[in-house]
């Protein structure tokens, strides 16, 4: 069941057991460690069951009118089981309801990694759209794309 979680230590816990469970996609530890440390102070919503996060999401506000994905992890064993959806679902909720216009999201670009091509394709059933591509944004190796979508 996916609720919100307030408590910053709650956050930092959820985060960094879900982000070390996931090295395909986090396995920098410098960024990992800022994604971490960063989400604690944002809108941030968990699937628990049974007391054990199973996905967890993180809003960035990048604009007074648009809402970014900042960090969303979904343990490997729960993939394709509607919990990336679940909260993407209140994330689009909570950007609506508090005014956002747009919401984006910054990813691989595709024909880079298996891993990273799977995830522009779960955004791109959210509905979200490519908005453009910085070659060099993160390095040569992780061309960052970036994805947008209208908030209606």
């Amino acid at each position: 069941m996916v609720q919100r979680i307030t408590d910053v230590k709650q956050k930092e816990n959820i985060s960094t057991q879900i982000l070390e469970s996931l090295p395909e996609w986090f396995g920098l530890p410098e960024s990992t460690a800022e994604y971490i440390h960063c989400s604690r102070e944002m809108p941030f919503w968990a699937d628990i069951e049974n007391g054990k996060a199973r996905g967890f999401l993180a809003l960035k506000e990048t604009s007074p009118y648009t809402a970014e994905i900042y960090v969303m992890g979904v343990r490997k064993e729960y993939h394709r089981c509607g919990i990336g959806r679940a909260l993407f679902e209140h994330f689009h909720s909570y950007a609506k309801g508090h005014g956002y216009s747009f919401l984006q999201v910054k990813t691989v670009q595709e024909g880079h990694y298996k891993e990273y091509d799977q995830t522009s394709a779960f955004y791109k059933r959210m509905g979200f759209r490519e908005l453009e591509c910085f070659p060099t944004l993160w390095d040569e190796w992780n061309p960052c794309q970036i994805y947008v979508m209208s908030v209606r």
